[in-house]
């Protein structure tokens, strides 16, 4: 067992002090659950060379291979070959549901009708937030570890939760019923 198996890293490569392909290395090497490329400020032409780039890094694992997803550029993960995407709700609502050809599709709730929504579009991954305070969303209060067991409990697909996540919360979210945990910051620091 790997300590950060029930983790998705999710990137943000301004939070990123040295090279960001060196960070990608030393986060797929922690054997995360999966990693979402998320970039969302660059241009199309950049974000595919990225992707490629963070991509090979995630399939050369020696003894464990970490699931990348594309952040909402379909196109994108088709050119490549990805198999799992992540599309906010309204993107994924906005296409009328999940793409075909993704084995793996995850969308982000906030609330319970979110989760619901996100369902009955084809969501095969909740990422549920904000769960607790955290510096990426100053000033946005947490929902706790209720609204964790309260979605969890009426989520038939595995939720991660995703706000202030940490090593030394991630035991109280999955008691709570969540599969695991999404962190940015602190993979971009490991």
């Amino acid at each position: 067992m790997h300590p950060y198996e029930n983790l998705i890293a999710v990137t943000d490569r301004s939070l990123c002090s040295g090279d960001f392909l060196t960070q990608i290395e030393k986060i797929v090497s922690l054997h995360p659950h999966s990693l979402i490329l998320r970039e969302r400020d660059l241009p199309d032409e950049e974000y595919l060379l990225l992707a490629r780039k963070v991509q090979a890094i995630c399939e050369k694992g020696a003894d464990v291979k970490v699931p990348f997803f594309v952040h909402s550029r379909i196109e994108i993960a088709q050119k490549i070959g990805c198999h799992n995407l992540h599309l906010p709700l309204p993107a994924l609502a906005a296409i009328g549901g999940r793409p075909e050809g993704f084995a793996c599709v995850s969308t982000s709730s906030h609330i319970m009708e979110d989760m619901q929504q996100a369902l009955a579009l084809g969501a095969d991954l909740i990422i549920l937030g904000t769960i607790f305070e955290t510096e990426c969303k100053k000033g946005l209060r947490g929902r706790g570890l209720s609204f964790v067991e309260e979605i969890c409990a009426a989520c038939p697909v595995p939720v991660y939760a995703i706000g202030g996540i940490k090593e030394s919360n991630i035991d109280a979210v999955m008691a709570a019923g969540a599969a695991g945990g999404c962190m940015m910051s602190r993979f971009m620091e490991i």
